[in-house]
């Protein structure tokens, strides 16, 4: 099967479907971290803000910024479980990974769409952090609900 970038229709439907992904990177040394995520799809490239969520450490401090600041690589998951396994499905992008900084348009972009898709994302301050970027590189799918 021939690698490919893009996701077709069926699958960009399944991605506007889902409510969350995972989201995975590594340190410069290959150490894993994977962690939950809200994102926003614009047809070509994945959106995921460091919003205001409690967290241990200042947003420009996590693991993922970090890594990804070492490695543009990430992997994002999205999935759908059901104890009715015909309703399985899932898609895996390998991605490049970057961090968008404001006043950078496409974050203005990234910020109407995630808000859009999160009503909790319409009362963060999200126009002074990063958003990051996961361009697909390479796109696996499986399942009936796909």
């Amino acid at each position: 099967m021939a690698q490919r970038s893009t996701l077709t229709a069926t699958e960009q439907a399944f991605v506007q479907r889902q409510r969350a992904a995972r989201l995975a990177t590594a340190d410069e040394n290959g150490h894993p971290t994977l962690i939950p995520i809200c994102y926003a799809f614009d047809g070509r490239v994945f959106y995921t803000p460091l919003d205001e969520k409690p967290k241990s450490v200042p947003g420009t401090q996590l693991k993922r910024v970090h890594n990804i600041q070492v490695r543009h690589e990430a992997a994002l998951l999205i999935d759908q479980y059901s104890d009715d396994w015909s309703q399985l499905g899932y898609i895996l992008i390998h991605a490049h990974a970057e961090l968008l900084f404001p006043p950078a348009e496409q974050h203005d972009q990234a910020l109407q769409l995630l808000r859009a898709r999160y009503v909790q994302y319409q009362t963060m301050k999200l126009e002074q952090s990063a958003v990051i970027v996961l361009t697909p590189e390479r796109i696996t799918s499986w399942g009936p609900a796909i």
